[in-house]
């Protein structure tokens, strides 16, 4: 494994700042099996639109503002008797038989969540302990808005290329269920003003969902899909433009997404020093909406046949967004394609991984 410090030395005068991007390479990590749960419910937007009709009325909002804005036309909501929790443990099962993995053999469990139903213990431990997962298996989680997965996949890849593991589970599970009520009720009210209403219009884009991905090592997987490695940049100067709890998530949507767009960019530039990621065969994004979608493909010319969607008909399942997507594009996937995964969290941060298929 290899990581380096991507731009000036950071041996600098206090105050002064420090810009550039943090590059990881993997020679022997694989991908070997990526798989999906979703809900059953199914909520449209315009479900959504029809509580807020008299809101919308009142602020002189038109209605189809959530197909129209942002492209979500639906979204997955866990029905009675579903759980995130639950739904992981099937991913995780799945994905590890597709492995041919024992799930005796897993050393590692990360779970890259956002939403968690409570702050102790772990996210990790339930599901370690529903996948049946040895004593021996480290447990934890991380959170990085909604590049959690993607760091995941990085972490576990740094700890099977030094021998520490020779298998990983990264897991996600997403509940958007309580901030959409919540957010809904908090809409209605008389109180709230156009720019309130706005600032909290991302909330309803949110979907529910989880994924699974298991990787190990290479040479012991041949037929698996290589984890070559990528790029990471911070703007954390951003970290207020996005702020999210139970109660809703709370943006400055013009300014994310300006600040947003001139992060990737400048991060897909310096990578451009290292890598060639202008003619991939399938670059898999975090999925937030046509907006951000369209400006990223223009933003750094990116090929519009080749950025997959599935936010119309999920929305915006967090961290969730890319193994979801990349489950759902798998099939058409073929031996020898070049598949990047990207995308921007909340902070600013953006990661940038290449995984060869």
């Amino acid at each position: 494994m290899l990581f380096r410090y991507g731009g000036r030395s950071p041996v600098v005068a206090a105050g002064e700042e420090v810009t550039g991007n943090a590059t990881t390479r993997f020679s022997n990590v694989a991908l070997l099996s990526v798989a999906s749960e979703l809900p059953s419910r199914v909520t449209t937007s315009d479900d959504i639109e029809d509580h807020l009709a008299a809101a919308l009325k009142r602020l002189k909002l038109r209605s189809g503002l959530l197909r129209r804005v942002a492209g979500v036309l639906e979204r997955r909501n866990w029905a009675t008797g579903e759980s995130a929790d639950d739904a992981t443990v099937v991913a995780g099962r799945r994905a590890l038989a597709h492995a041919g993995v024992d799930a005796g053999d897993v050393g590692l469990l990360i779970n890259t969540s956002v939403t968690r139903k409570h702050l102790e213990p772990s996210v990790a431990v339930r599901l370690h302990h529903g996948l049946g997962l040895p004593t021996s298996a480290i447990n934890f989680d991380i959170a990085n808005a909604c590049l959690g997965f993607v760091n995941g996949i990085s972490l576990a890849a740094g700890m099977i290329e030094s021998g520490q593991i020779r298998y990983a589970v990264i897991v996600n599970g997403e509940d958007a269920d309580d901030i959409q009520v919540n957010t809904v009720a908090r809409l209605q009210r008389e109180g709230i003003d156009r720019e309130g209403f706005m600032s909290e219009f991302a909330s309803l884009t949110l979907g529910s969902g989880s994924a699974v991905a298991v990787l190990g090592r290479a040479d012991e997987h041949p037929a698996g899909h290589r984890v070559l490695g990528g790029v990471t940049r911070a703007a954390t100067q951003f970290h207020d433009l996005c702020v999210g709890s139970v109660d809703g998530m709370f943006t400055d949507a013009k300014a994310l997404l300006k600040g947003g767009l001139d992060l990737v960019v400048s991060a897909w530039k310096e990578a451009g020093t290292e890598w060639d990621w202008k003619s991939m065969d399938r670059y898999i994004t975090h999925q937030v909406s046509t907006v951000h979608t369209n400006a990223i493909v223009k933003a750094v010319k990116l090929d519009r046949s080749r950025v997959p969607t599935t936010f119309p008909h999920l929305g915006n399942v967090g961290p969730a967004s890319i193994p979801i997507t990349l489950a759902e594009e798998q099939s058409s996937l073929r031996k020898g394609d070049r598949v990047l995964l990207m995308g921007v969290g909340s902070g600013l941060n953006t990661a940038m991984m290449e995984l060869a298929w």
